[in-house]
């Protein structure tokens, strides 16, 4: 086997939890509460960015720029809770990925744009043990896809991030581990994610282990 990587940096919705599609259903009601429709090609802007920047889309697809972000996410957030604690279900793949990647005893993180309140909520099942780091949305000051979520992860764990593994499932997520400089295995879900020279693509993380993330380090050394 090639090197392990330093640490792994798992994105959490859409990577480890099949999630968006509670998304999908929260700002869909939180559009028909606000008396509109959900477009699409909004939604799909929306897949990875932290809950400020998705209201900010969502009230101007309803030609609401005058609405309150604050409101609607505090909105939102409360729905989503419910169905976080009712209907998160793992990812193929990637429960066994975690479990392999705890069980070699190699430093894990979850990097997730996701608010902290709703993060506790998804650690009831991902569990908080198997993370030696949590860095939430509303804990920096830049969320994706900007550097620093996976830069506070891998200072977080001690490790530099250019030797770090990073699984993401968007676009906005795999910028964001790719500007800080992570080899990024990139595992698409509710939209394509373009290729890049740090980025390794595949259709699911079925049959993903050590050896494959090492591949993954090899391949944009």
């Amino acid at each position: 086997m090639n090197d392990l990587p330093d640490a792994v940096l798992f994105d959490m919705d859409g990577t480890l939890f099949d999630s968006e599609k509670l998304w999908d259903v929260g700002l869909e009601e939180l559009a028909r509460h606000l008396g509109g429709e959900l477009s699409t090609a909004a939604r799909t802007t929306m897949i990875g960015a932290p809950l400020a920047m998705s209201m900010e889309i969502l009230h101007t697809d309803l030609g609401r720029p005058d609405l309150d972000i604050a409101t609607s996410g505090a909105w939102l957030e409360d729905y989503m809770r419910t169905l976080f604690t009712t209907s998160l279900v793992w990812r193929a793949g990637a429960q066994e990925l975690l479990k392999a990647v705890r069980a070699a005893r190699i430093p894990a993180a979850l990097v997730t744009a996701t608010r902290r309140n709703l993060v506790e909520v998804a650690l009831d099942t991902l569990g908080r043990e198997n993370f030696d780091a949590v860095v939430c949305g509303d804990e920096v000051t830049h969320s994706k896809p900007h550097p620093e979520p996976y830069l506070r992860a891998a200072s977080l764990l001690g490790v530099n991030a250019g030797n770090c593994v990073a699984i993401e499932d968007s676009v906005n997520g795999t910028a964001s581990a790719e500007a800080a400089g992570c080899p990024v295995l990139v595992v698409p879900s509710e939209a394509p994610v373009p290729a890049g020279p740090r980025r390794v693509h595949r259709d699911s993380l079925v049959g993903v282990g050590l050896p494959e993330l090492s591949a993954v380090l090899a391949a944009v050394a």
